[in-house]
């Protein structure tokens, strides 16, 4: 979709773009990097609703690999919504590098944290991939297990 189009489609003219924007990679950029703090906030929100960090983790594993979240994708978190498209264009990296890293870190020091973000979103993609056959439930729960096993 062309900027034009986007622009027409609300209203403006293409313009009226540029004066927000210096590309449609800077709209890219600053979409994801508020996508990435309002995931941020929402796990903050998550410590302070379940009453501490490992409760939240477990809700977070229980609604993150859950069915709804699979057919949902609108919803997901940034990390799964955006991993394709950023693979493709190096202007985004830093962007959603730093924001894969700070979801990491809120879930659990270093590699364990990293590890366990890569399971819940590699698990989320794949069990999208096959929604509507028997593996995609067997996905979501083998990585349930798995993420709660990593961060013990």
């Amino acid at each position: 979709m062309s900027v034009a189009d986007v622009m027409q489609s609300v209203g403006l003219t293409q313009g009226g773009f540029y004066k927000q924007f210096a590309s449609k990679a800077a709209l890219v950029d600053e979409a994801a990097a508020k996508a990435f703090a309002d995931m941020a906030g929402c796990l903050a929100a998550l410590d302070d609703d379940h009453g501490g960090h490992d409760a939240a983790w477990s809700s977070l594993i229980d609604s993150y690999l859950s069915p709804e979240a699979r057919d949902n994708p609108g919803d997901a978190c940034p990390a799964a919504g955006f991993a394709g498209d950023f693979s493709r264009d190096p202007e985004w990296h830093d962007t959603y590098a730093a924001g894969v890293r700070d979801m990491a870190g809120w879930i659990a020091p270093e590699d364990t944290g990293l590890a366990a973000l890569s399971t819940l979103v590699g698990a989320l993609l794949l069990a999208r991939a096959t929604a509507g056959s028997p593996i995609s439930e067997e996905i979501l729960r083998a990585a349930r297990k798995a993420a709660v096993r990593l961060t013990g």
